[in-house]
């Protein structure tokens, strides 16, 4: 069975609190990440070292087993690049 589109493939995680996405359906998208800091659940991530450890798991982006992001939401929130 094929993965749905807005599965994440690959992430790439840049100090300006971007993420380089790439999904399932082949498109590259970039998703700010800056308005997540404000929530109380993502605060840990204002720490850009930990934002660096950003990795793609489980079809979407994680850095610790409390702390991912929706893949629907990135998807659809996030900019085409190619």
């Amino acid at each position: 069975m094929k993965n749905p589109n807005w599965v994440v493939e690959t992430v790439e995680p840049h100090k300006d609190y971007t993420l380089f996405l790439t999904f399932a359906d082949g498109k590259k998208k970039i998703y700010d990440a800056k308005p997540l800091l404000e929530k109380k659940i993502y605060e840990p991530l204002k720490n850009v070292s930990f934002f660096m450890l950003a990795r793609a798991e489980y079809g979407t982006v994680v850095w610790t087993e409390d702390i991912d992001i929706a893949p629907e939401h990135l998807y659809e929130c996030s900019e085409q690049i190619s």
